[in-house]
């Protein structure tokens, strides 16, 4: 039996092709929808979740990748970053159509795992790559910096 970790629950993939890419094994075989798919090459970002605690792009993440590994994705309700990030994007008022919103929100708590008080040059390098076609950018900059002083 093959199992994968999402979100603290384990599942049974053993009759997923192993070459599926994760995003469509979390949102066809798992009912997992959260995770959005935007370009399919791995430029939007829009399908960004947390493997082993770092930022993937999981439109270009083979099944076979993350057998036995665990996946954080934004429906996780129990990660201390996720959550805090939650919090500030909607104090301050970042989603406008919200597409992009899971994998911008995925990206910054990859990098709040790693780097618990960014600057803002580290918080716009570690976005670039997360498109936004609404341009929250700033917003997006505040809410991350907000969520570094509490976490």
């Amino acid at each position: 039996m093959k199992n994968i970790i999402i979100n603290s629950k384990q599942f049974d993939i053993s009759n997923i092709p192993e070459d599926t890419p994760l995003l469509w094994a979390m949102r066809d075989y798992l009912n997992l929808t959260g995770t959005k798919f935007g370009c399919g090459v791995s430029m939007c970002g829009a399908c960004t979740i947390l493997l082993e605690g770092k930022a993937i792009r999981s439109c270009q993440t083979p099944l076979s990748e993350v057998i036995g590994k665990s996946v954080i994705t934004i429906e996780n309700k129990e990660d201390k970053e996720v959550n805090t990030l939650r919090k500030y994007w909607k104090e301050e008022d970042v989603a406008q159509c919200g597409y992009c919103q899971p994998g911008q929100i995925m990206n910054a708590a990859g990098l709040l795992k790693s780097n618990t008080k960014p600057t803002e040059n580290q918080i716009i390098e570690a976005m670039n790559g997360n498109v936004c076609r609404c341009g929250t950018y700033n917003k997006i900059k505040t809410a991350i910096y907000n969520a570094s002083k509490e976490i």
